[in-house]
Order: C-alpha cells, then structure tokens, then sequence
C-alpha cells in the first residue's frame, strides 16, 4: 500500500519482564473518580461516570528506573499533576459486565493525567470542550506496564505523588468511586473497547501545579513506579 505522507510510528509501552511491548490504540480517562478529588473540584456524591479521550501520542513512555521529560506546555500557567492507576486492556470487548472485566485486562501502569488548569478551567465557563486542557502533547506521562497476575492486589493499593520532597497526593485505590471493573462495564457500554486501549482511572485529592524544574514521582504498590521530570 502507497500513501501520500509517512504513517506514524506505532505508540507502545514497555511490558516489565519482557522485551515486548504494548501497542496503544486509544487514551480513555474517567473524570472526578475520588470522591475526595471530587469536592474539591466543587461537585460531592457518587454521580455517573463521565469521560474524555486524549491521543495516544500524548504519551510520555518513562522506562522502568529512567526519568522522563515532561516539556512545560504552551499557553499556561497552571499545569496540574493528576496521578492515576492506568488500565492496559489485552481483549477487547463491548457491553461487558463487571463481573468479567478481570478477562479483559493485560496489565496495570502508573500514570499522569496532566492538566492545563486554567485553560480547562476556561472552557468549563463557556461550556465548551475542555480538550486543550486535558488533551495536549505530552499530557499522559506512563511508566512500564506491569501483567495483571504480577500486580497484586491493585484494588486495595497505595496510590501517591511526591513533588520534589513533599508529598502532593496520597489514597488507595479502593476509594475510587467507581472502581476498574465497574468504570470497564460502563466505558464498553459508550464505545467498543479494542487490544491496546488505556483507561486512566481517576486521580485523588491533591492535585496542583508543577514548573519547571520539577520532578514528580508517582507510585502504585505492585506496579513500577513513574518519574517525570518538567523542562
């Protein structure tokens, strides 16, 4: 097959104990999914799950050990951290149920929903998209996806962001309001879900800005943990 400009390299995140690595179709994210993350973005309560997408080539692919780089994006200033426990979804599927979800997952990641603040903020006002603020080069940071029997209990796991020294967020992944399995039974309700697909989760309380210079540390118990550093 021709085509008239050069197809882009296929975005992929490394798999630990493996050489292989694992091709990203799509960038699902849950919003406001701590409740806690919740009332302090303004709303309370166990309300619908709701969702965004970002592109797969947002990603910034940390190895496992090695320190990103996260350029300071244009147009802000007030670039959020948002740490997240991402889905790596190995079968995919429509409709599915709670109770099979486990079947459709390869692995777990740690990740960064990174955030225009203020643009998004913005968008919010008018009642437009908020895609420039969640959706812009380089705004999913992920560390090496580890295989979900190597996981541990990722269900009850210590989440948390360190900036520098000073501990920024920190909860279990049992508060998630809805939690992986239930948020893959609604996800796969709105869209098909394929091989390859990534679901961030939802973050906790404590999100707030970085600038460069910084160095974000996120850790998930079981899982590698992800550091990125602003430039």
């Amino acid at each position: 097959m021709n085509f008239v400009v050069t197809p882009p390299a296929t975005v992929s995140v490394p798999v630990t104990g493996t050489a292989g690595r694992f091709p990203v179709h799509r960038i699902y994210c849950v919003g406001r999914n701590y409740e806690e993350h919740a009332k302090e973005m303004g709303f309370t309560g166990r309300e619908p799950p709701f969702f965004f997408l970002k592109p797969a080539d947002a990603l910034v692919v940390v190895d496992g050990g090695a320190t990103g780089t996260l350029p300071y994006p244009s147009l802000t200033k007030n670039l959020h951290h948002e740490i997240e426990l991402v889905v790596a979804i190995g079968t995919g599927g429509k409709n599915i149920q709670a109770a099979d979800a486990q079947k459709h997952i390869f692995g777990y990641a740690v990740g960064l929903d990174m955030t225009r603040r203020d643009l998004q903020g913005e968008m919010k006002k008018q009642g437009r998209p908020w895609c420039i603020g969640k959706a812009f080069d380089h705004s999913a940071p992920i560390g090496p996806i580890t295989p979900a029997a190597q996981a541990g209990d990722i269900n009850h796991a210590e989440i948390s962001l360190q900036v520098g020294n000073q501990d920024r967020q920190r909860s279990n992944v049992s508060k998630l309001i809805w939690n992986v399995a239930e948020t893959i039974e609604h996800l796969s309700a709105a869209w098909e879900l394929q091989p390859g697909d990534l679901i961030y989760t939802g973050t906790p309380e404590g999100v707030a800005a970085v600038v460069a210079g910084d160095t974000m540390v996120g850790r998930i118990a079981g899982l590698e943990p992800l550091t990125v550093k602003v430039a």
